[in-house]
């Protein structure tokens, strides 16, 4: 069941870093996650992460104007062309060194990326096959130092690239007699940006230093003039072929510095010139600001600049008056965009991982969303697999909305670092255990906290369980080695229940009977008996520390996981271990940069740090140290399959051997922190320097699976990672899988039998082919007073198939009614049989559930709104009618008029 599980969705972590970039329409949002990409459509309100990943963080992205293709580029120089309707790779490349930037003409004929002192510019793939989709066009040099940014001509003739070096250099696409290239100075810092004006070759440069020059073009675009073909330009482009360079200008010809002939003065009395118009400073005096990065609009002549501290301006152009400016957040914004229409302004902030849409003329957030500051620690699900709360490092507890991805509503009263976090069985309570001592109880109705549980001496809290019905809170004490228990509805502390002799690791509650079960360091699993004023029943002895402790949904059995690598399951009832499996070795640890010791050697000292059951019982999903998650099958104690969770090396402990080139007489590489205090670099200050932060030091994140929750639902799971929580879900639309099978049932024998009429039997040979598209046109094809008849007269093997294909049409399919008496029908002619088999079939019924809580709240919404709407309307017409008594004939048209406005 689990095999065909694919990754799904990433939730949890919205911006990492790169530069975020509007879709064509205005409506999406494309934004680099760590070494995957969102896609955040903010008009339907959805999330989706696209199943593709480059081996490093992605840094930059460039999109092509149809919005069809994107470039994604990582650390490393390692480029991939995406199909962004395909959510496909189409092409790998690889630049051998870091790219600043990349960016498509407006046209879409070429783009041209930015790394070292060179601009590339690349023939753009087009919408034929081609061998190879990168195919350099021309090479330009010109800037010394490191570039930073391009911006192209609204006709695709030109273009300007920014430097570190203080300069920006106007380049043209094309060989024009009065445009080779420009360099314009008047900075002293590097350049962050650099915009031309809307149809015209007037361009605005803003510095690092908070600087924005105007310049000023003698000619119009329309004014370029293409090359003549003379002999020395044609011997001077066979010279550059081989290295297919543009133009390599030389000093003197930039800065013109040599005294020019009178041939020279001639020729470039007829070039572009370019004069400085205007110098303005966003920074007042005294105050210093690095300003990080900007975006202009060219119709609305709006110019966005973020800076360091978080303080974000709005100006418009070339006047330089400010419109607004607004602080987002004590963090350096990384990256800004503007959508096509110049309304909504996005944000990135890399330091808290948060992202911003804001519409500046209404003044109102359209997206505000943040991932967890420090890693997730642990994860679960609602009862009926629509919600996920998440708990942090940070001590905040954030509930994220599956379907969407979007999380609505974040706690922060912890004040340290959340240990575990569970919902309760009616699904609108949420708890977490942290370590500052205090277990909370949050409302999801109205978003408070509602009850606080404390011990009486302080103590910090490392798991927690709530039993099946909601009342009882139960969390384990690091420090006391105690168990204490709560009441949910009055919040006192009803027990202390002390016998363990180390910390305690994990707490489960049988989801059936009312047992604890409590797993120790002092190598015992004790199950403590609820009913009978909790007495130890069972004290289950192991051979190592124990980690964690999971009982399966049908509560009747137990596994363990302790530090020797072992997952062993327990027969509770009996106290008889029924059976184990040796996982140490399928972990597969990384060996971390700084590490002295092989992957193979610490892997011996390695375990499962986190087990969940899946929805049947039947399998296992184990997680710990490693970018590995394994799913064992229970009854025959063997590995099904490894799921890798990431492929991102710009974490530690991804590979199990480390690189020798990066080794060195004194030590690793990984040590040096290069750099010299720009955007991504360390300060390093010299000696006796006091400016530099000293603690700033680069470190990489280790790879690690924190917490694995099997949905309700029976359809996905959740693994909280150092990316994120990543979900996986079953996508059975790809695969063909028949269940009893006959050489007869064929789609035009599903189809014949459906023309005669034969409803029930077209319904169960559907159901052997097991084709749903098939499955849906005979469904839809049963006129719905049938319905009645069809199912009291279904098998019961096939009414639990046709729940769940009602549960997954729910979910695309606009017959909502025709869908919902199917679902009444059936649950009342088998309501009774279906509630012998419940403990089978619940992942089902809470999967339909699912679909049908959904379409409720959209409808109800829909509805209000609708009822609202009504009422106004009448009270209009009422206030009109009253209106209309008392004012005179002459007045009547203009309230008329204004009625009619409003409605």
């Amino acid at each position: 069941l689990l095999s065909p599980a694919q990754f799904s969705g990433l939730l949890g972590t919205v911006y990492r870093r790169g530069n975020l970039s509007f879709t064509r329409d205005g409506s999406g949002l494309v934004s680099p996650v760590g070494n995957r990409i969102s896609l955040f459509d903010l008009k339907n309100n959805k999330c989706e992460t696209l199943p593709l990943a480059t081996r490093h963080n992605i840094v930059c992205v460039g999109l092509s104007p149809d919005g069809n293709f994107a470039i994604l580029i990582d650390e490393e120089g390692a480029a991939l062309l995406v199909s962004l309707i395909g959510k496909s790779v189409i092409h790998q490349f690889h630049f051998h060194k870091p790219v600043h930037s990349v960016c498509f003409s407006p046209d879409g004929k070429k783009f041209v990326v930015t790394k070292d002192n060179v601009a590339l510019m690349y023939h753009a793939p087009g919408r034929k096959r081609e061998f190879n989709a990168f195919v350099l066009d021309k090479t330009y040099y010109g800037p010394y130092d490191e570039t930073t940014c391009i911006d192209w001509t609204d006709d695709s003739k030109c273009f300007a690239v920014g430097s570190k070096d203080m300069s920006t250099w106007v380049f043209g696409a094309e060989r024009w007699a009065n445009l080779i290239y420009y360099s314009l100075g008047g900075h002293k810092d590097a350049i962050v940006a650099c915009f031309f004006e809307e149809n015209s070759l007037d361009l605005y440069t803003v510095s690092q230093d908070g600087a924005l020059c105007v310049w000023q073009c003698d000619t119009e675009l329309d004014g370029l003039k293409p090359m003549p073909p003379k002999g020395e330009a044609k011997e001077k482009t066979e010279k550059d072929d081989d290295e297919e360079c543009f133009e390599e200008p030389r000093c003197e010809e930039i800065h013109g510095k040599d005294n020019p002939n009178e041939k020279e003065t001639k020729e470039t009395r007829e070039k572009v010139k370019y004069f400085r118009v205007a110098k303005h400073f966003f920074n007042k005096e005294g105050d210093f600001n690095n300003l990080t990065s900007a975006a202009y609009h060219k119709k609305t002549h709006l110019l966005v600049t973020g800076f360091a501290s978080g303080i974000f301006h709005l100006h418009e152009l070339p006047d330089f008056s400010l419109i607004h400016s607004l602080s987002i957040s004590d963090q350096r914004i990384s990256s800004i965009s503007i959508n096509c229409t110049g309304d909504w302004i996005a944000f990135g902030c890399s330091g808290l991982g948060q992202l911003l849409v804001w519409e500046w003329q209404s003044e109102s957030y359209v997206l505000k969303q943040q991932g967890h500051f420090n890693s997730m620690v642990s994860v679960a699900y609602s009862p009926d697999g629509q919600y996920i709360v998440t708990g942090g490092d940070d001590g905040k507890v954030k509930v994220w909305n599956a379907s969407s991805s979007f999380c609505f509503v974040t706690f922060t009263e912890h004040t340290s670092g959340i240990t575990a976090v569970a919902f309760t069985s009616s699904g609108y309570v949420v708890l977490s255990a942290s370590l500052d001592g205090t277990v909370r109880a949050f409302d999801l109705h109205r978003y408070r906290n509602f009850r606080t549980f404390t011990s009486p001496r302080p103590t910090q809290f490392s798991c927690l369980a709530v039993d099946s019905s909601g009342e009882i809170v139960s969390a384990g004490s690091q420090d006391s080695f105690e168990i204490f228990i709560w009441s949910m509805q009055s919040g006192r502390l009803l027990d202390v229940l002390s016998g363990h002799e180390g910390p305690i690791s994990s707490l489960s509650f049988n989801p059936v009977k009312c047992v604890l079960a409590s797993a120790s360091w002092d190598k015992t699993v004790k199950l403590w008996d609820m009913l009978d004023s909790w007495r130890t029943k069972e004290t289950l002895m192991l051979n190592s520390d124990v980690l964690v402790v999971a009982f399966r949904p049908d509560g009747k059995e137990l596994a363990v996981a302790s530090l020797n690598g072992q997952i062993t399951f327990w027969d509770h009832e009996n106290a008889v271990q029924t059976g184990s499996i040796e996982g140490r070795h399928d972990l597969q640890m990384g060996r971390k940069e700084l590490d002295k010791i092989t992957a193979k050697q610490s892997a011996k000292g390695k375990s499962f740090t986190t087990l969940c059951y899946s929805a049947d019982g039947q399998s296992i999903l184990a997680g710990g140290l490693s970018k590995f998650v394994c799913i064992y099958n229970v009854k025959e104690q063997i590995l099904m399959k490894k799921f890798e969770i990431s492929c991102n090396f710009s974490l530690d402990a991804m590979e199990e051997y480390l690189d020798r080139r990066k080794m060195t007489e004194f030590g690793s590489m990984a040590l040096i922190d290069e750099g010299a205090g720009d955007e991504d670099g360390v300060a390093i200050p010299l000696p006796g320097v006091k400016r530099g932060d000293m603690s700033a030091r680069h470190f990489k994140p280790e790879i690690r699976v924190s917490c694995l929750q099997f949905s309700p639902t029976g359809r996905s799971w959740a693994a909280t990672t150092t990316e994120g929580l990543l979900i996986y879900s079953l996508d059975s639309g790809l695969m063909f899988d028949p269940f009893e099978l006959d050489v007869d049932v064929t789609p035009s024998n599903i189809r014949k039998t459906l023309h005669q009429k034969e409803y029930t039997v077209a319904i169960i040979m559907a159901f052997k082919l097991n084709e749903k598209k098939l499955i849906q046109e005979v469904i839809e094809t049963i006129p719905s007073n049938e319905v009645d008849v069809i199912c009291s007269s279904l098998p019961d093997l096939y009414v639990e198939k046709l729940l769940e294909f009602l549960a997954s049409a729910f979910e695309i399919s606009c017959h909502l009614e025709f869908y919902l008496i199917w679902a009444h029908k059936l649950l009342m002619l088998h309501g009774q049989k279906l509630k012998t088999r419940s403990e089978k079939l619940l992942p089902v019924l809470q999967f339909l559930q699912k679909s049908i809580q959904r379409h409720f709240d959209d409808v109800s919404k829909l509805c209000e709104w609708n009822i609202y709407n009504i009422k106004y309307a009448l009270a209009i017409s009422q206030q009109r009618g009253m209106k209309r008594l008392a004012d005179t004939s002459e007045e009547e048209g203009n309230v008329d008029s204004d009625s009619d406005y409003i409605m």
